[in-house]
């Protein structure tokens, strides 16, 4: 069974005020991205109802689950509601299968079938063979097999994800994204998930939440906002170049006035919020200013160099006469060209880039 997701949430954290409305369509899965203390936990938290906001409403399926006007606030477990944290958080004295079936039988279902149903679900997450092992006998991808089978024995009408690759290791998570991908998107199982990773969001989520701040920045489907980002957080995440400005004539205008040439995906009114966006790999490097056709170009300082497989990724720093937007920029080269640029840390270099490689967008708000 699948029940569509709605919620508006204000609660005051010690860093910052979450104020916050999603929607989740039945049956789909929505990524929320965000840095370290956006306060997307603390989403999942006032789902699961472990925390109460300071005003809001939720409601799962036609059901109100919280509503601060009203008073109502349904308990943790007559929600409906499977949560799956970063860590597997299993019973230590407990099988896999009885971990499985404490929730049923905290429902009152009897011995016999909740262990049933337990095996069924240990089963159906490729976990069967594992079912009367005790945590300690387990790798970390398996106990987090087992700690999602145990979020999906109670029939949740609403699944939360909690970050579960966060804790695996590179070759466990491959594993757990694509059954994670059977058993919540492909099953059509309401989803909210929260996840630093980009791949995660493409692989599994229909939809994107960006927080940042406890406030939401953007958001819509996922491809769209992860190849068109209009918040640094998202940009970074996608592996993209992203300057802030307003709306100008053939691209965007810096808050300093220079003009960052590019194309624009959208009628924007001049004047008006806007971010230029390029990847890494559009970016030429050079020891000295370019010439050639007009290009965006700018000096920059070698803040970084980052290796990442087949290339070396450049960060650059602005030099205290050039102007502050080229901080943070990245262009990937491959070693060669790092030798031939004779580049290191704190070298002097100009960053160049093609107007049609750049793509400007409405900024976020």
């Amino acid at each position: 069974m699948t029940a569509g997701l709605s919620a508006s949430i204000v609660l005051r954290r010690p860093s910052f005020v979450l104020d916050a409305a999603l929607a989740v369509e039945a049956g789909q899965v929505l990524a929320i991205l965000g840095p370290n203390g956006a306060g997307k936990s603390t989403v999942l938290g006032v789902l699961a109802g472990l925390l109460r906001p300071e005003r809001g409403r939720v409601e799962l399926g036609g059901r109100v689950l919280t509503d601060t006007a009203t008073g109502t606030e349904v308990p943790t477990h007559r929600r409906r509601v499977g949560l799956l944290a970063q860590q597997p958080l299993l019973f230590p004295h407990l099988t896999a299968a009885a971990n499985v079936a404490f929730g049923p039988r905290c429902a009152g279902v009897d011995r016999r079938t909740a262990d049933r149903t337990a095996r069924r679900w240990l089963a159906e997450v490729d976990a069967g063979e594992l079912a009367d092992r005790r945590p300690a006998q387990l790798s970390g991808g398996q106990a987090q097999r087992v700690a999602l089978a145990r979020a999906l024995a109670g029939e949740p009408e609403l699944l939360l994800l909690d970050e579960p690759l966060a804790a695996l290791d590179v070759d466990s998570a491959p594993a757990m994204r694509a059954l994670l991908r059977r058993v919540v998107r492909d099953a059509g199982r309401t989803t909210v998930l929260v996840t630093h990773h980009v791949l995660d969001a493409l692989v599994l989520a229909d939809h994107v939440l960006v927080l940042t701040g406890g406030a939401a920045v953007e958001q819509g489907p996922a491809r769209d906002v992860l190849a068109r980002p209009r918040s640094g957080f998202a940009a970074r995440v996608a592996g993209l170049n992203l300057v802030r400005g307003t709306a100008a004539a053939g691209g965007l205008r810096t808050a300093d006035g220079t003009l960052v040439a590019g194309l624009c995906s959208e009628p924007l009114v001049e004047g008006a919020a806007a971010v230029a966006v390029f990847p890494p790999s559009a970016v030429a490097v050079f020891p000295a200013r370019p010439g050639g056709s007009p290009r965006n170009v700018a000096e920059v300082r070698l803040a970084a160099l980052e290796p990442r497989g087949d290339v070396v990724r450049l960060r650059a720093a602005a030099p205290s006469h050039a102007p502050g937007w080229v901080d943070g920029l990245a262009a990937d080269v491959t070693p060669a060209a790092v030798a031939d640029l004779g580049a290191d840390v704190g070298a002097r270099l100009w960053f160049a880039v093609k107007a049609t490689e750049v793509s400007v967008h409405p900024g976020a708000r």
